[in-house]
């Protein structure tokens, strides 16, 4: 059930919660000005005001360990792919500085980097997408040549090797954090704590309607709206505050064969001098 409300749309996230807490003020008013049962409750009167700050701290510490919780992975989710490419364009980086010809490398590193945007980025659901291990392999294959050691150093051939490691390490943490979601059990507390918490607001407020009526929109509104932006962000992949691709995106802006600078471009030959006739 929660997993279901969690997968609504933004709207749909907002108008469940606005149902659920707005209809529970609605129903404690009825039941305590209107009910028959309106004699036995006033029977409660008397629970003192700082009654209610105690449940409302347990709301508030439960919300906030949820909201940590969640902007925690979502952190953890942006740095995933930040590194991913981050690498990627180490490696990048690295075949243009060696003197040997890695256009081929190049390459290969664009192909996986347009593969997660195109085939596995959509998904995001924790399954890699084949044609992106297919080309994660590729670049593995180009970058394991032996040449590379004797052309551009042996030095040069392990950083390269160990930044392709990292790319594939940030990718399979992204993977697992695409799938990775809050135990159903904290969202049930925290959403059964906001309406202990209406209650409470109701027996402090038992011989004044208007107020207990203000009191529990107020918390009411406040509640849909903290839960509402936090549940929003539960996907790190998808909704209105999911994880920017911008970051692979840059990488398949790089030329194949960059231009060399004026300093390291070949001279160019003196034309002959023009022959008198």
């Amino acid at each position: 059930m929660i997993r279901a409300w969690l997968d609504l749309s933004t709207t749909g996230t907002f108008v469940t919660l606005a149902l659920l807490y707005y209809g529970v003020a609605l129903t404690l008013v009825i039941v305590t000005f209107v009910s028959p049962a309106r004699g036995p409750i006033s029977k409660l009167n008397g629970v003192v005001a700082p009654f209610f700050s105690s449940v409302a701290v347990l709301f508030s510490l439960l919300t906030g360990f949820l909201g940590y919780e969640v902007t925690e992975r979502n952190r953890r989710a942006t740095s995933a792919v930040q590194t991913e490419a981050g690498e990627l364009q180490n490696l990048y980086t690295l075949s243009i500085a060696s003197v040997t010809d890695m256009r081929k490398i190049r390459i290969a590193l664009k192909d996986y980097a347009r593969s997660v945007v195109r085939d596995e980025w959509p998904a995001a659901r924790g399954e890699s997408a084949a044609s992106t291990t297919e080309a994660y392999d590729e670049l593995l294959t180009q970058l394991s040549d032996p040449g590379i050691s004797r052309d551009a150093s042996a030095a040069v051939h392990v950083a390269m090797l160990s930044a392709a490691v990292r790319v594939g390490t940030a990718r399979n943490s992204r993977l697992s954090l695409s799938t990775d979601r809050t135990s159903e059990l904290k969202w049930i507390s925290v959403l059964l704590l906001g309406i202990i918490t209406q209650v409470a607001l109701t027996l402090v407020h038992l011989e004044k309607p208007r107020a207990m009526t203000a009191a529990l929109t107020v918390f009411a509104t406040g509640a849909v709206v903290a839960l509402g932006l936090i549940a929003l962000q539960e996907d790190p992949f998808s909704g209105v505050f999911r994880v920017s691709s911008a970051p692979l995106e840059h990488v398949l802006r790089l030329p194949d064969t960059p231009a060399l600078p004026p300093s390291a471009q070949p001279p160019v030959p003196p034309s002959p001098p023009p022959t008198a006739k």
